[in-house]
């Protein structure tokens, strides 16, 4: 495929056209993946989430400088929240980090969440994949930050960065927002405000109490940033060097990297024996079951049952016609 081999080649225009033929899907996107995916498998993957407010953004964009400066390239993808009338993203990211837009060694691409739960775009996996191949070392993936769905992020990252600042309503918003026990790394942003010290003091007494990284051997550290004036940005692309060369040293890399190839083919064969099940199943059917279920005729276990049933018999019958055409 023309597109794969100019991205191999390092055309950063193929970059960007495969990360949107990712965004539209289709078979044209699966022949692409299945041509590239060789390629992937060296990057490492680092997600940054926390609620609305944390200044993720800005310090997305200070860890890419920071990693620039240390030789490595970077993309980033950011992920947007969707309109629900327009349908499209709302591209503060891509505004917020022009100034990195002429660094070869940078590779940004703003993703419309298009009303995907878990804070990431359902393409997000995919455009991690197209920027692995294109030789990026370090992926930053940047959730929408919705708050209370953003634990998605883990199913993504071999890193995952979890970011809270004083001031937003609730002493630790991470923990509001069920992002603690998947945080590799906390930070602090903000750290000139008021109640800084108190979210530090919180986040570091719920680690002393066991709870956070399910990692036997790592303690997430806990940094305070201003990422506005880029303190602190340095700290935490250490600490982001540091887990993964623990990962690499303690096997859990590979560890991480099975266990999310098995939550991405779940998904996968979540979504398309959806989609077959829709094409097999006839209007009818399905209208009288959604409206057997909205009466309270039927409860929706009931009705699953039952479409999974038809669609497996249907199956099962095509199987058996074609058998008797070959014979």
């Amino acid at each position: 495929m023309e597109l794969v081999d100019r991205l191999l080649s390092g055309d950063r225009r193929a970059a960007a056209q495969l990360v949107t033929l990712m965004e539209d899907g289709g078979p044209i996107a699966r022949k692409a993946i299945a041509e590239l995916y060789p390629h992937t498998g060296h990057a490492h993957v680092v997600g940054v989430t926390g609620s609305p407010g944390t200044g993720k953004s800005t310090l997305v964009y200070e860890l890419a400088k920071q990693f620039r400066s240390r030789g490595k390239t970077v993309g980033i993808i950011a992920v947007d929240p969707t309109s629900p009338f327009s349908g499209g993203a709302l591209l503060g990211d891509r505004i917020r980090m022009q100034q990195l837009s002429t660094d070869e060694g940078t590779f940004i691409r703003s993703m419309a969440s298009r009303g995907q739960l878990g804070g990431l775009a359902r393409a997000t996996g995919d455009a991690i994949k197209v920027l692995d191949a294109f030789g990026r070392d370090t992926i930053m993936v940047e959730t929408v930050g919705a708050g209370q769905s953003e634990v998605e992020i883990a199913r993504a990252a071999h890193t995952v960065i979890v970011v809270d600042a004083p001031g937003l309503g609730d002493d630790i918003q991470a923990i509001k927002a069920g992002l603690f026990e998947i945080a590799d790394i906390f930070v602090v942003n903000k750290a000139d405000r008021d109640g800084a010290e108190r979210t530090f003091l919180t986040l570091q007494m719920m680690l002393d109490m066991g709870q956070g990284s399910g990692l036997p051997d790592w303690r997430p550290p806990i940094i305070k940033t201003i990422a506005l004036q880029g303190e602190g940005a340095a700290l935490v692309a250490e600490a982001v060097e540091e887990h993964l060369a623990y990962l690499k040293e303690s096997g859990d890399l590979h560890i991480r990297s099975r266990r999310l190839a098995k939550e991405e083919l779940r998904r996968i064969l979540g979504q398309e024996l959806f989609n077959r099940l829709l094409v097999e199943i006839r209007a009818e059917q399905w209208e009288l079951l959604t409206k057997e279920i909205a009466d309270r005729e039927l409860d929706p276990y009931t009705a699953a049952d039952s479409l999974l049933a038809t669609f497996f018999q249907r199956i099962a019958g095509d199987e058996v016609s074609g058998g008797r055409a070959e014979s």
